[in-house]
């Protein structure tokens, strides 16, 4: 059986779609913490219209749909369960989730999206059609897609969904001539920032921007709704070059090469979303090969005021307007005194 992960089915019914709503935020909450699993989200929703959340805990521990079994108990037996991605049928570090739904007494499963994952695809809905239990697939698919496209991509090719993270003042500018660079941007945005790297499995910075700001590309201004066992959100570091034995940013990993290979092995590796910071010479060669699959750039309310300020790609841009780069607008926000400003290529998921 093969299902459409992407396929939008609006026949749930009112109730169903509000259940997958809070789906979609239990999910949200828990995004820092079960990589390299999906962050999802479930919902046990009783004839009498009594609601049971549940989230994914870390790896080795329950899927979302047995946490919010577990919160329902007896009350989930001829109840509805909507859960954001396709329950998984197989045995790994847990259970299947279609047996434990099947066990629960559940009659009516509502899903988001079918899992990309080619151990699950499929056949998770497959199994609990056989059990005799009425599914249905699709509600709120783009944004559950959009909610677990890093995880989608990853399922797919093997590789991490890349965030190229900017900051520039309003007239393209990341550093003065002189090479000060700290800071362009308010508290607020680099909070934000700060949130992008605990949501992310890898950071990837250039050497040269280790021997120049010394950087410990650490989280230290975010703190996730919920966090991990170990209380640490801090991703892995990547540098491209060799790093100085003294360098903050140790431990790390040292990566040369193909930046396409190198994206392989991480994937491999388990990163799901890598995030890129620069400097301005990685952004440009992960730009010009193709490999960013969210652009987000804060821009602040500032102006260098000439064209000696160094610019946020470094390298030969587009020599006619013909060959320029053109991508869609994801959303623009506000975040302190500062605009966020995320991209995506036009080749890219639609679903946002």
């Amino acid at each position: 059986m093969s299902v459409n992960y992407l396929a939008a089915n609006d026949a749930a019914d009112p109730a169903e779609r509000e259940c997958m709503v809070r789906a979609l935020a239990a999910a949200a909450r828990v995004r820092c913490v079960t990589s390299p699993n999906p962050w999802v989200g479930a919902v046990v929703r009783t004839p009498d219209g009594q609601m049971f959340e549940g989230a994914t805990r870390e790896p080795g521990q329950a899927h979302a749909e047995v946490v919010a079994l577990e919160a329902a108990g007896d009350a989930a037996r001829g109840a509805t369960l909507v859960v954001t991605l396709e329950p998984c049928s197989h045995q790994g570090r847990t259970g299947p989730c279609t047996q434990a739904i099947v066990d629960a007494g559940i009659t009516r499963v509502v899903v988001g999206m079918e899992d990309p994952d080619p151990l699950v695809r499929g056949q998770g809905v497959a199994r609990l059609r056989e059990a005799g239990i009425d599914v249905l697939v699709g509600v709120l698919a783009d944004r559950v897609a959009a909610q677990l496209a890093p995880y989608v991509k990853h399922r797919t090719t093997g590789r991490p969904w890349v965030v190229l993270k900017l900051a520039s003042t309003l007239d393209g500018g990341t550093a003065a001539p002189n090479g000060t660079s700290q800071w362009i941007t308010s508290p607020p945005a680099r909070a934000d920032g700060h949130r992008l790297r605990a949501e992310s499995d890898a950071i990837l910075v250039g050497a040269g921007t280790v021997r120049r700001d010394d950087p410990s590309l650490t989280v230290r201004d975010y703190r996730p709704p919920v966090v991990p066992s170990s209380g640490s959100v801090d991703p892995r570091r990547v540098v491209l070059g060799a790093v100085p034995p003294d360098a903050k940013v140790r431990p790390c990993t040292e990566a040369k090469g193909d930046l396409g290979t190198l994206l392989d092995d991480l994937g491999g590796e388990g990163v799901v979303q890598l995030l890129v910071e620069g400097g301005a010479a990685v952004a440009g060669d992960f730009h010009r090969a193709g490999l960013v699959d969210r652009y987000v750039i804060y821009v602040a309310p500032a102006l260098f005021g000439g064209d000696d300020a160094n610019g946020i790609f470094d390298g030969n841009g587009a020599f006619d307007i013909a060959d320029l780069w053109r991508g869609r607008f994801v959303s623009v926000e506000r975040v302190g005194d500062d605009l966020r400003v995320e991209l995506a290529p036009l080749d890219g998921p639609s679903e946002d």
